[in-house]
């Protein structure tokens, strides 16, 4: 028996997540696409869309688990096998989104580099 106890995880994150069902019946996925994104946007939480998946802003805990909803769902909806990538960042000593992200790349290339 595992003497492992879940702990709430409480801190900001921002995960990158593609999620890929596999086995569709043609090669486009973007009707999965569309589902997804409809239930990541009632969700709740804060996310961006782009050309190769969706970032979701939040605390770990609820990003990880509309992850593992995300899934069940594709699942419930007949798709048999679903591979995502993830890429998660976190960070303590401020709070920054994925836009002030952008922002802060986008002000450094109009300063230039010189």
């Amino acid at each position: 028996m595992s003497s492992y106890v879940h702990k709430p995880v409480k801190i900001h994150c921002l995960a990158d997540l593609c999620l890929v069902p596999i086995g569709t019946a043609t090669p486009s996925v973007s009707d999965e696409v569309a589902k997804i994104e409809l239930k990541i946007h009632e969700s709740g939480l804060k996310h961006t869309l782009h050309s190769a998946g969706t970032t979701i802003e939040g605390e770990w805990d609820d990003v990880m688990n509309l992850i593992g909803n995300l899934h069940a769902y594709l699942h419930q909806e007949g798709i048999l096998r679903i591979q995502s990538d993830i890429r998660v960042g976190t960070r303590t000593d401020k709070s920054q989104t994925a836009q002030d992200k952008v922002d802060v790349v986008n002000e450094k290339m109009k300063r230039g580099f010189n």
